[in-house]
């Protein structure tokens, strides 16, 4: 035997094994796996598109778009994707380092002179690199209360402007944690290098070429809403449609609409390399500027293996990327009140897999993408929907406990203090440097919170410990209760105000630890 035969057996041996242990699911399959699912998490509709070798193998929709309506739920069914549009933004700064008008390294400051950071080194040295790549310094969600929930009045000129007022709580470019607003700021740098809008650009340069018919920069820019979903979340125990919560000056961070069968021609061209169209004679994106794209920029501490041998795992510019039983994932979620996505890509394997689904729960897209995963991993034995259903309960019990000791408290405190507390010193406006102003006043004679510049941050004010208070904001669909916490100048006369969520459960847009109220004279 030559030495090119034997060279060539231990890689003809590993690809003999993948094919007898590897069962990919079949279609219906995937049907029944998606209707348990869809059971298991009390989640009213679901769409799912499989890839494998550049072409569909499978793109469904199940369940309703809505419950308000009962329409039932196909493969062209518009979703927010939410954050995998951060993904867009990336490829169209790609698109614009191919055109030779702007460097990855360079700093924003050169496309945006207002552009500011509290700390002044960090502002100096702050690259596009770094918009995209979550080591800004700023905490988890930092300063995503000016977007989030969409009743707030910033504007984009306020939210470049407040960055300056948010503290870094770590070394610029030594740790990761999740943002929303410097993606937002990479929208703004498309615009001002591009001269035109973020959404014109990506409609214009990516989802036009793409033939992403049934996709929009944002919702108001669907040219068809017929077959759109409601989002869905538990509102007091029971899944209901809610508000379509999204702010369009954030649409760069998560607006953009679309189906999985559109999403299918966006990660064929990723996954050939930004090629695409008949034999692949089309290129969207230069290879070397893709690469970039899926090499990792920081590094996200891997705790444990978890289900799939992980050793490594990182954020790219606009994904995620780690390893997973020895191939390279790259991948992304989204988040919207009421809605989340994935997208998860193995492209050693010519392998997308798109779940998005019109209830809040996670677990439902983890569930399928990784039982279809499993599948082509050759994993047996393995039930993903009972997994991820037991931990669901299991956190949602802890959260309870959290909560429910603190309402007893709260019910304690009533039954013991019959009289009214004398609110009367805690009240008036305090105010925030980024976020503005907040109301503290009495509404027919109960404590109350209300928000300027965030309307449906309102509600009522429970005595809790001290000078702790806890606001039930009306809307309960955001689950996002609080902690109110009062600090008091040397004459014992409420002149500050600190918050933080009650519940571990709370989305970390809600980013209430980093507001720093003072009272107004």
């Amino acid at each position: 035997m030559n030495k090119l035969k034997l060279l060539l057996l231990p890689l003809f041996f590993c690809v003999f094994a993948f094919t007898i242990s590897a069962q990919p699911l079949t279609s219906p399959q995937i049907d029944a796996l998606v209707e348990r699912t869809l059971r298991t998490f009390d989640v009213p509709g679901i769409a799912v598109a499989v890839v494998k070798d550049g072409k569909i193998i499978h793109e469904k929709g199940y369940g309703v778009s809505s419950l308000n309506t009962m329409k039932k739920m196909n493969e062209h069914t518009r979703f927010g994707i939410a954050s995998n549009s951060k993904a867009f933004t990336v490829a169209s700064l790609g698109i614009l380092v191919d055109q030779g008008k702007l460097n990855w390294n360079d700093r924003v400051t050169d496309y945006i002179p207002e552009f500011k950071l509290y700390a002044p080194y960090v502002t100096e040295n702050f690259t596009i690199r770094d918009l995209l790549t979550h080591r800004s310094g700023l905490g988890l969600g930092a300063g995503d209360l000016m977007i989030w929930p969409d009743s707030s009045t910033f504007t984009l000129n306020d939210i470049i402007h407040n960055l300056r007022y948010l503290k870094q709580v770590s070394d610029f470019r030594t740790k990761y944690d999740y943002d929303n607003l410097l993606y937002i700021v990479a929208g703004e740098v498309v615009a001002r290098v591009s001269g035109m809008t973020w959404e014109n650009f990506v409609q214009t340069n990516i989802m036009d070429p793409l033939k992403m018919k049934e996709s929009a920069p944002n919702y108001d820019l669907l040219k068809n809403k017929e077959n759109v979903i409601d989002a869905h979340a538990p509102v007091n125990g029971k899944v209901q449609v809610i508000h379509r919560d999204w702010k369009f000056v954030a649409d760069a961070a998560g607006g953009i609409y679309s189906s999985v069968h559109d999403m299918t021609k966006w990660i064929i061209m990723q996954m050939n390399d930004g090629k695409y169209g008949d034999d692949l004679k089309n290129e969207l994106l230069k290879p070397r500027t893709h690469e970039e794209m899926w090499t990792p920029q920081t590094i996200i501490p891997v705790r444990n293996k978890g289900a799939y041998n992980t050793h490594f795992a990182s954020y790219g510019l606009g994904w995620f990327l780690s390893d997973e039983n020895g191939y390279k994932v790259p991948t992304h979620t989204g988040g919207l009140a009421g809605i989340v996505t994935q997208v998860t890509l193995i492209p050693e394997l010519k392998l997308g897999i798109i779940v998005f689904t019109n209830q809040q729960s996670g677990a439902a897209f983890r569930a399928i993408t990784n039982t279809i995963k499993d599948s082509y991993f050759g994993i047996k034995g393995k039930d993903r929907v009972k997994e991820y259903h037991d931990q669901v309960v299991q956190n949602e019990a802890e959260a309870k406990k959290i909560t429910d000791r603190i309402w007893a408290d709260i019910n304690s405190e009533q039954q013991k203090n019959k009289s009214v507390k004398d609110f009367s010193k805690y009240t008036g406006t305090y105010t925030d440097p980024w976020f503005g102003d907040v109301v503290i006043s009495e509404k027919n004679g109960k404590p109350w919170f209300d928000s300027k510049n965030s309307p449906r941050l309102t509600g009522e004010m429970f005595p809790f410990k001290g000078n702790t208070f806890i606001v039930k904001w009306n809307d309960r669909s955001m689950d996002a209760d609080a902690y109110v916490m009062f600090d008091l100048d040397y004459e014992g006369n409420p002149n500050a105000i600190k918050m933080k969520p009650i519940s571990p459960l709370t989305d970390f847009s809600f980013d209430f630890q980093d507001l720093n109220f003072t009272r107004k004279k």
